[in-house]
């Protein structure tokens, strides 16, 4: 889809005096300027410390760079529901949206995301699981478990077996409350690979989950809530995400965090189908996989650029803070959204009367 273009009419105008053919000729050139200066785009992404990291990153670089302002807006947690209304409404509060690869694989599937326009080619840095034809992945981020430095000295654990053994690993214990993530941890500790995961076994997850159960202080809801609580001491040993826990350690307070057996996601662009300002969307998004401009991204938050080459840019002292820093990533896989997509709803119910239970 393309953006209202002005141009024709000023081409006709013009094609009508004498000297017409040399006029006619001059003017594309000089209206594409003027158009591209007073064309704005509006992005929706999380909020929070992602406004201002975006903004240094990609909203102001791109403004400079192409002339086309970009206007951030926070979008709902779930922008779905969101997204469908807009498109079918072709009522667009925004062109382009971050969405995480569940929400991507939802609205793809019901045909409600315009083509990105980029190739691998287009950049060759970026990871495998980042791009395709209506999706590109901007950031990654991880589950992992933070621990209390303070609390367990030389002696920590490393491993989501280690995190069950209440035995060798004493400590006040925190998971969150909801199966995504959470079923992949218990079969982990019950020896499945990272690799080997998907489909889950859901039988075996609730069994080892089973063992557990009882030794849980807290079931955490939010990102917020994990950083409180392992900041406050409430407890000393808590599942979250990486950036969380980064933000407490980057606070002072005695935390480590262990990669090992992490899950990571990744989130990225999407364009609302049929949207009217499709092409400056996705040259916005095209130039948002340039690595250096995802390495400043990286000075804001602590979540992984997409594009590798991005490393090349990033200080040695960062780089072990994010999750596509390779040490870290290796250590990792990807957690199967699709396969999440498909189950979400029966499990989710199953995990809510576990808990009951």
């Amino acid at each position: 889809m393309t953006e209202k273009k002005i141009l024709p009419i000023g081409r006709r105008a013009l094609l009508k005096g004498a000297g017409a053919l040399a006029v006619g000729l001059s003017a594309p050139a000089i209206l594409t300027r003027s158009a591209r200066a007073e064309t704005t785009i509006t992005v929706a992404d999380p909020g929070g410390p992602y406004g201002p990291a975006y903004r240094k990153a990609y909203y102001d670089p791109f403004e400079a760079a192409t002339g086309i302002k970009v206007v951030n807006v926070a979008r709902d947690a779930e922008p779905t529901a969101q997204f469908k209304a807009m498109v079918e409404t072709r009522s667009y509060t925004w062109d382009v949206c971050t969405l995480t690869l569940s929400a991507q694989n939802i609205l793809a599937g019901q045909d409600l995301l315009d083509p990105i326009g980029l190739t691998a080619a287009d950049a060759p840095g970026l990871m495998k699981d980042a791009l395709n034809d209506h999706w590109m992945g901007l950031d990654v981020y991880s589950t992992i478990f933070g621990y209390r430095s303070d609390h367990f000295g030389a002696k920590a654990p490393g491993s989501w077996a280690e995190f069950w053994d209440v035995k060798t690993f004493p400590a006040h214990r925190s998971l969150r409350k909801n199966p995504i993530d959470t079923l992949e941890q218990a079969l982990m500790a019950d020896g499945v690979a990272g690799k080997d995961l998907y489909p889950l076994d859901i039988d075996r997850a609730f069994k080892k989950l089973d063992e557990i159960k009882p030794h849980i202080d807290v079931w955490w809801t939010g990102g917020a809530q994990t950083s409180q609580l392992i900041q406050s001491g409430e407890v000393e040993l808590i599942s979250s995400w990486n950036a969380r826990m980064q933000t407490v350690i980057d606070g002072g307070a005695p935390v480590k965090i262990c990669w090992n057996q992490g899950l990571y996601s990744i989130e990225g662009w999407g364009l609302p189908k049929g949207g009217p300002k499709g092409d400056a969307a996705r040259r916005f998004v095209k130039f948002c996989a340039d690595p250096k401009r995802q390495a400043v991204m990286t000075e804001g938050l602590a979540y992984g650029p997409t594009n590798l080459d991005a490393y090349d840019s990033i200080p040695a002292d960062r780089a072990p803070m994010l999750p596509t820093y390779k040490p870290n990533l290796a250590q990792m896989a990807i957690a199967d959204d699709q396969w999440w997509t498909k189950h979400r709803a029966e499990v989710t119910e199953r995990f809510n009367a576990w808990i009951l239970a």
